[in-house]
């Protein structure tokens, strides 16, 4: 039976090498589907999961807040607890004691003899901030990219969320809210204003009680 010839010139690769060629081609594909954008995707599911599989949590913070009309930054500490699957408080011990809660949509300040409880969506300036807290604890991903375009990234163990605000009114006081942690702990929490204020708080996990 006659055979094709190939062309002159052009040299067919044995037919042994054929099936490692096609290995070759398989995996550059896969390459290219589990591009870096895939991997950091799936990355950033497994850290919410690992991150909202936590029963509970309760960590020391210690908060500055870099204000241009001040020469030192405002510093501030105190303890902050979360409880699955919405309730969030932050309470400040010094320089004075403060309580902000907020639970089932409402936001309850307290200060001294001061007691203020009001919906957190009367605050929409202030309820998307709050939420990409709570929803990075809760491992709510959905919350997340609702309300923020989410940004990840990891170097070695530790981990870096950049929340931008989807809102433009929102967008026009804070340009974006940063998380870092490493494993399922988040340690630091940074507020990027847009005026270029911002204030960042950092957070030592405690142990369960």
């Amino acid at each position: 039976m006659p055979q094709n010839n190939p062309s002159p010139g052009v040299r067919r690769p044995p037919y042994r090498l054929r099936p490692l060629a096609t290995r070759v081609a398989w995996l550059a594909l896969a390459g290219v589907l589990m591009s870096p954008g895939a991997r950091a995707d799936d990355e950033l599911g497994d850290l919410l999961r690992a991150v909202g599989a936590r029963p509970h949590a309760r960590a020391t913070f210690v908060e500055h807040q870099h204000l241009k009309l001040l020469r030192r930054p405002l510093e501030s500490s105190g303890e902050l607890l979360f409880t699955p699957p919405d309730r969030l408080e932050k309470r400040t011990l010094a320089p004075r004691p403060e309580s902000l809660r907020v639970e089932a949509g409402q936001l309850t300040l307290e200060r001294g003899k001061r007691h203020m409880s009001v919906a957190l969506a009367s605050y929409p300036q202030l309820a998307p901030l709050v939420e990409g807290i709570r929803a990075t604890l809760a491992g709510d991903r959905a919350t997340l990219e609702r309300l923020f375009v989410v940004a990840f990234s990891t170097h070695a163990e530790a981990w870096s969320l950049s929340l931008r605000p989807r809102d433009a009114q929102l967008a026009r006081l804070v340009s974006e809210l940063r998380i870092g942690g490493q494993g399922s702990d988040v340690l630091r929490v940074e507020t990027l204003r847009a005026d270029g204020d911002r204030s960042v708080m950092d957070i030592t996990p405690q142990d369960p009680q």
